[in-house]
């Protein structure tokens, strides 16, 4: 079971550093909670609807290239988590240099018809608690 899971959320990373939206929208539920770093606060629940990924891989010269580490999974029945620590290194449209952000996330999966599915998702970067608010993007694990 956690193998299934596995190769799913691998499956995923894998086709967003391809830029195959379609790729990573087919281990997504018909209907999906989704906190990602990108705003707005909550994406379309559509876990399907390819625009807003596309427009967003339209803000970098290539397809961001992104790498799953310390991946954790916990399943129990029709129900799973998976936590990790992932980066994504990539050149927004008109700079030259590449820049290379970790992050958090943890996805939640049902198993529906058999597969396994991703109905939740939430990535965060941590903010220093200085008072300056600023993201704590220069964190590495």
């Amino acid at each position: 079971m956690t193998e299934q899971i596995r190769k799913v959320v691998l499956a995923r990373a894998d086709r967003m550093s391809a830029g195959d939206v379609a790729g990573m929208q087919e281990h997504n539920a018909p209907s999906v909670m989704a906190f990602t770093l990108a705003p707005p606060l909550v994406s379309d629940p559509n876990g399907r609807d390819p625009k807003g990924v596309e427009a967003w891989l339209q803000g970098f010269e290539a397809p961001p290239q992104r790498t799953v580490t310390s991946l954790e999974i916990t399943a129990d029945g029709d129900v799973a988590f998976a936590t990790s620590l992932d980066s994504m290194t990539a050149t927004p449209k008109g700079a030259t240099e590449p820049f290379t952000l970790w992050f958090r996330v943890t996805l939640g999966l049902r198993r529906i018809d058999g597969h396994w599915l991703v109905t939740h998702e939430h990535e965060s970067v941590p903010f220093y608690m200085d008072g300056s608010l600023r993201a704590a993007v220069d964190l590495e694990p």
